[in-house]
């Protein structure tokens, strides 16, 4: 058909995989013990910050993390001290996320430090960290894509999508809709 555009096929493509940074029984402890421990309601706030410890990652002191909060690979995480976690809150950190003191992650906001180029013939992976400067405030339902900084005391606004860095004191806003009140 003329005009049609050629469709990738995923199924065959194995690029490289991307750097896990712990062997493979290491990562089947931190599924199994995140499923059945660290995301659960019942789990208090210190046993979760000492299970992170535990696998790895950086965890200050006066850390919040509240239920239902998934991270990828522990050993990739950094937090600072007295920052906030909230309920639902997504963690992908294929690769680095540094979240820095005094940080607010409010629920169900969701830090994805991982991607594809898209213009590779097998889909390659295209990850890059994620920083979260001191003073930070990430709205509910916000999303932060790979290789962004966001600076410090910043605010990122409910449903807010930062794909490119975020000054220092900026305050993001989601877009406004463009249908009108009928």
């Amino acid at each position: 058909m003329p005009g049609a555009r050629a469709t990738r096929s995923l199924g065959p493509l194995r690029g490289r995989s991307y750097d896990k940074g712990r062997g493979f029984l290491a990562q089947a402890l931190w599924v199994a013990t995140s499923s059945l421990l660290f995301t659960q309601v019942w789990c208090p706030n210190r046993l979760r910050c000492a299970t992170l410890r535990w696998f790895g990652a950086e965890v200050g002191s006066g850390v919040l993390i509240k239920h239902r909060v998934t991270v990828q690979w522990p050993w990739k995480l950094s937090i600072g001290n007295d920052s906030w976690i909230g309920t639902g809150t997504e963690l992908y950190d294929v690769d680095r996320i540094v979240i820095g003191s005094d940080v607010c992650i409010s629920p169900h906001t969701y830090l994805c430090t991982g991607s594809h180029d898209r213009r590779s013939p097998i889909f390659e992976y295209d990850n890059a960290p994620i920083v979260i400067e001191d003073g930070a405030w990430l709205c509910a339902r916000s999303m932060v894509l790979r290789g962004v900084t966001v600076g410090a005391n910043s605010v990122v606004g409910a449903m807010s999508l930062v794909s490119a860095d975020v000054p220092p004191d900026s305050c993001v806003r989601p877009p406004r809709s463009s249908i009108a009140p009928g």
